[in-house]
């Protein structure tokens, strides 16, 4: 996986760095090199081209002086633009004036006019004029020429490629706060690591397509290696993947149990069901209230059921007592959507998880095994519990102690507000932190969903999506993403890794439909399940 670092932890990481051998000299080089090589990949060949590169007064524009030497030796017309001039000592710069290239310093540029015809005709800007130590507020020559790039920008009708080193200068690499004059990029090579600001909104909005480059810090540095924040990567899921061997019957794919529906969101469980199917489980059984079962076998013939009970159209609290002898039979149970909010269900609830028996409460987080293996006489297999099954939850006085370990909470942020008490602004404001915070303190996996979903386990590890797409914006595609993570489970994969492997294919089934749709707005939850298949066989061709 790559890691997710907070500037002062990149600070440290570099400092590691310097002090074990690698100069910070030869770190700017390599950085230099790696968002040439990024830049070469992303627009292809750069001969003839004109390229303009911002610089900024420290190491960031440093990098992209760096740049600026790889892009000429490439066959581009490179010019260079500074906010301040650099020191003759300076061993980039000097590189690059031996070349005879073009370089301006602002205060020599009179009324701006070079800038202006530089903006007006480049057919690439490297962006390197602030990195990540950045705060707010933007001032001085920096945002001056922030300010007079982006008006020559919106001059012009073709825009030009715009490739920002480490991070688009203005944008808080913590928060993803964001300067007005910010330069949206369509590639951000941020440095040996991601950084959370470029992962959480409005600043996400300015980072294009992000890339990794390699600076030469190795990966099992100690002050790298110990961070537990990370980005999910193809190149490590594929490895995730179940093994499919050819004598595989359909009990080697596991069993899941989709406990869901009622008479006004038919619609969940069946989604549910085809999550799973599509991620790869061998059955899947849906248990839902009687009614309903007529309005999903159409859409879901594969399936097998277990008619349950109910209320007025919901699940009843009988429907414990038609289940609890099947629940061994299967090695993941779904929990949750489409359920409604009556207080039959919630009872129905409070007996699958023995939460109305008292002396059953351990220590915060977690049950005991003998709990965990035996409710009322009866295994209770892992869990995945998603939308109105969390809301029903969180009636239930210390509800997190009742719940198989390890099981996966998959709440939006409404959801996440009502079960910890917060609004769904501070979720959102802190999505990492929340995630994390309370995945510790109940005990088991959080999904938070959302743009960039973050997947945060009680030990301190959490994994943030990196996909944020309007595709997924629509009723149903978390019902989907609940049986894909089961799915995965089904089939032997760890909790964590199962919901980040989930959430992956299912963030990556969003944007593989809007493309083959041609737009994000007629993505259907249907859609994304049926591409899952597709995502799958790219991440095969991963793994060989």
């Amino acid at each position: 996986m790559v890691k997710i670092v907070t500037t002062k932890e990149m600070k440290a990481i570099e400092e590691a760095a310097d002090s074990s051998g690698l100069t910070y000299d030869q770190m700017m080089l390599n950085a230099g090199e790696a968002i040439a090589d990024a830049t070469l990949d992303f627009v292809g060949e750069v001969e003839g081209k004109r390229i303009v590169i911002l610089v900024g007064t420290g190491n960031n524009g440093g990098d992209g002086l760096v740049v600026g030497h790889h892009l000429f030796e490439a066959g581009a017309q490179v010019s260079i633009y500074m906010t301040k001039a650099r020191t003759e000592d300076d061993e980039n710069y000097k590189r690059l004036k031996e070349k005879d290239l073009l370089i301006t310093v602002a205060e020599n540029d009179e009324r701006s006019r070079v800038l202006q015809n530089a903006v007006k005709t480049a057919d690439i800007i490297i962006d390197g004029v602030l990195g990540t130590g950045f705060k707010l507020p933007l001032k001085g020559a920096a945002k001056d020429l922030l300010e007079k790039t982006n008006k020559y920008l919106q001059k012009r009708e073709d825009k030009p490629v715009v490739i920002a080193v480490d991070c688009p200068s203005g944008l808080d690499c913590d928060t993803g706060e964001v300067a007005e004059e910010v330069i949206p990029a369509d590639l951000t090579v941020t440095l040996a690591a991601a950084k959370p600001g470029l992962l959480q909104f409005p600043g996400a909005e300015y980072v294009g397509h992000l890339a990794v480059g390699d600076i030469g810090i190795p990966q099992n540095q100690k002050q790298l290696s110990k961070i537990k924040t990370e980005l999910a990567i193809p190149e490590v899921l594929a490895q995730w993947l179940p093994k499919r061997p050819r004598n595989a019957h359909k009990g080697t794919f596991g069993r899941v149990l989709v406990i869901a529906g009622s008479i006004n969101y038919p619609g969940a469980a069946g989604l549910s069901g085809m999550g799973a199917y599509r991620a790869g489980a061998g059955l899947v059984t849906m248990a839902v209230p009687s009614i309903i079962q007529s309005l999903i076998a159409p859409i879901l013939p594969e399936a097998t059921w277990i008619l349950l009970p109910h209320e007025m159209g919901v699940i009843s609290e009988d429907a414990f007592g038609v289940l609890k002898e099947e629940l061994a039979r299967y090695e993941v149970v779904i929990v949750g959507p489409g359920f409604g909010l009556d207080e039959t269900t919630k009872g129905f609830l409070c007996r699958l998880f023995d939460a109305d028996r008292p002396g059953q409460r351990t220590h915060i987080g977690f049950v005991t095994q003998e709990i965990e293996k035996q409710k009322d006489g009866f295994p209770i297999p892992p869990c995945v519990i998603d939308a109105d099954g969390l809301k029903l939850l969180a009636e239930i006085e210390k509800w997190w102690e009742f719940l198989p370990k390890e099981t996966i909470l998959t709440p939006h942020p409404g959801e996440m507000a009502v079960l910890t008490g917060k609004s769904k602004a501070d979720i959102q404001s802190d999505r990492i932190g929340i995630a994390l915070k309370w995945a510790k303190n109940w005990g088991h996996i959080v999904v938070l969903k959302g743009a960039f979903t973050v997947v945060a386990k009680p030990d301190g590890s959490v994994t943030v999506i990196p996909i944020a797409n309007p595709a997924l914006a629509r009723a149903g595609t978390g019902d989907v993403l609940t049986g894909a993570i089961a799915g995965f489970r089904a089939q032997g994969v760890d909790a964590y890794e199962a919901a980040i492997l989930g959430c992956y294919v299912h963030g990556k089934a969003g944007e593989y439909s809007a493309e083959n749709l041609g737009t994000s707005a007629a993505v259907l939850a249907g859609d994304v399940a049926d591409a899952i298949a597709w995502v799958l066989s790219e991440l095969e061709r991963w793994s060989v």
